[in-house]
């Protein structure tokens, strides 16, 4: 979750200006003849308006992940607690959709109410500030008037017979109504595609209805550019609430009489001649008609700026993973996991960075992204990814990737005749676990597969431990079955032996947790020796871990990164939040698999 300075901070923009937004169109001066026609619906369809160009224009942002990358690794933002405000970018989206769809339900009910209200109160004397068009039908009738001369006719119109344009001919027939519609359906496909069910049992869905944005972001440059609703332009010559003086020509209708037939009340004070009105009284005089023009799409200059950036990245991106990579081999391990090895020219990646991988033979146009479970080093180029096969488009990759006789093989060595498909990256983009190295001490606890984040850590570390801040790693993986340790047990087991014989065997502490056996296993081999001292059945203590942790490194700041199943995430997120008698700190990062 967000912090809640910055909880806050986002709160207080969104409701500042929707009370803004509110009361500008309840009592802006501008606004006043409209606001009389549409009444409370005006007000909360353009306050909901200004709530949704906010979030609309903000959802973007957090997408921009080359850009996120890019100022996670520069030194333009030097503050650990800024770096880690990045990794609620996936958050800060969600929240921000959340937002776009509460506030759209209400912006439709309100210009639901605004469709019936043109249709009701249309205005004779303002024509074209009306939205609905209406066939009028006045009726006339003769009345008597008496003069110091005598008696004369003059007409009044004293009643209409008016029909009303159907309210639904607003919504579907104008512009702004067609448009809305549209936007409406898109943005539930994309709400309800988005929901945890449907991204894990079809991801396909959830990936294409995703890239409807293009649209609804097309459909919103139209929604507002109909110009159906108007703001008065001529507020110096036509005053809201002004009279004309020459409403009559009549000399016997006198000026207090045309202003109590106005404003339907008695005269304050009882006049009886204008000159005492005008002498005690402030009349608003009209000297003109008043004149209407349809608002500038405020939208626009609250999308551009994010869509155009956003655009300009898809396009650096587009452009920079035009070039398919080099497969150097394919590993498969047990548990159904699949190792690439990769090359490509001028690629570079921070550890626990991560690629989105796309390959044309699977899938047009489906991608997935993929933590680095090894990166490229001044010494080797070679990069590459762990895939679990869940899935019809992992299990298509990993029949092109793989013959049938050979799946069940450990390793499939790359100068045996093979034609790989292509395959193109995108990326490296950032993450929380870059964070890891940053921290003197780190806790990392990975669930199944959610171990891919440190390995590329855990490679770097073998490599040189020396540039980094790290001077203790505490390492916990917890596995369903015995096979799964085999991905990077030989990773592990160089890497203890490492510090073994550098005396730092506190440097990095390695725990291996069974979490469902029949008895006592071990992992078969004898280098795997090391590791099976370090293996225990069931699952960790973790409020006796974290205790051991705070003891043991008092005063300090301990960086938690976890990968895996929701519910060590918020075990791990409530210990981190709890006070300890040590004075130790422990500051909470997560990646979740969904």
């Amino acid at each position: 979750m967000w912090r809640k300075g910055e909880e806050l901070i986002w709160l207080s923009l969104n409701v500042l200006l929707f009370w803004k937004t509110f009361l500008l169109y309840n009592q802006g001066p501008e606004y006043h003849y409209l606001h009389q026609m549409l009444g409370l619906g005006l007000c909360i369809s353009r306050a909901s308006a200004a709530v949704l160009n906010l979030n609309c224009s903000l959802i973007l942002l957090p997408m921009c992940r080359t850009l996120l990358a890019y100022l996670r690794g520069s030194q333009k933002v030097p503050s650990r607690r800024t770096r880690r405000l990045l990794d609620k970018s996936r958050t800060f989206h969600i929240t921000c959709g959340v937002t776009i769809c509460i506030f759209s339900g209400v912006h439709v009910a309100a210009h639901l109410v605004n469709a019936l209200n043109f249709s009701v109160n249309y205005s004779e004397d303002f024509v074209e500030l009306n939205a609905a068009r209406y066939q009028n039908e006045a009726i006339y009738v003769l009345s008597f008037s008496r003069s110091h001369c005598g008696h004369f006719y003059h007409t009044k119109k004293i009643s209409h017979v008016t029909q009303s344009k159907d309210p639904r001919k607003l919504l579907f027939m104008t512009v702004p109504g067609l448009t809305g519609a549209c936007m409406v359906v898109v943005l539930f496909l994309m709400i309800t595609a988005s929901t945890y069910a449907i991204r894990v049992s079809n991801y396909d869905i959830f990936w294409y209805t995703h890239n409807l944005f293009f649209v609804f972001y097309m459909l919103l440059m139209l929604h507002v550019s109909g110009g159906l609703l108007k703001y008065q332009t001529n507020l110096d010559t036509h005053p809201p609430g002004c009279i004309f003086l020459n409403q009559t020509r009549n000399p016997d209708v006198s000026l207090p009489d045309v202003l109590s037939e106005h404003f339907h009340e008695p005269l304050p004070g009882g006049f009886s001649n204008p000159e005492g009105l005008n002498r005690n009284t402030f009349v608003k005089i009209c000297v003109e008609e008043p004149r209407f023009q349809a608002n500038f799409p405020q939208t626009w200059l609250w999308i551009s700026g994010p869509l155009c950036l956003y655009c300009a990245e898809r396009l650096y991106r587009c452009i920079r993973s035009n070039k398919p990579v080099t497969i150097i081999s394919v590993i498969s391990h047990p548990s159904e996991v699949l190792e690439i090895r990769m090359v490509k020219e001028n690629f570079k990646a921070r550890p626990g960075q991560y690629i989105i991988l796309h390959c044309p033979s699977v899938s047009a146009l489906e991608n997935h992204p993929f933590t680095l479970t090894m990166c490229p080093t001044e010494t080797k180029a070679t990069f590459g990814v762990h895939l679990k096969i869940v899935g019809d488009w992992t299990e298509r990759f990993r029949d092109l990737l793989l013959p049938p006789s050979s799946q069940d093989s450990e390793i499939l060595p790359f100068i045996q005749s093979r034609n790989y498909p292509k395959v193109y990256i995108d990326g490296p983009f950032g993450s929380p676990f870059e964070e890891s190295l940053n921290y003197e001490v780190s806790l990392c606890v990975a669930g199944g597969i959610g171990v891919t984040p440190f390995a590329s850590v855990l490679n770097t570390l073998l490599d040189d431990w020396k540039p980094y801040k790290l001077r203790r790693l505490y390492f916990i993986w917890v596995c369903r079955d015995i096979q799964s340790f085999h991905w990077f047990a030989d990773l592990l087991c160089m890497l203890y032996n490492k510090f073994w014989q550098e005396n730092r065997p506190d440097y990095v502490n390695i725990q291996l947790y069974l979490s469902q056996t029949d008895g006592i296993q071990k992992i078969i081999g004898e280098k795997y020796h090391a590791l099976n001292s370090r293996l225990f059945i069931g699952r960790p203590r973790w409020r006796l871990l974290f205790g051991e942790i705070a003891k043991y490194n008092r005063g300090k700041t301990v960086g938690v990164f976890c990968c895996g199943p929701n519910s060590i995430s918020k075990t791990l997120h409530k210990l981190s939040n709890q006070n300890n008698s040590f004075g130790t700190k422990f500051e909470y990062n997560k990646e979740s698999f969904s």
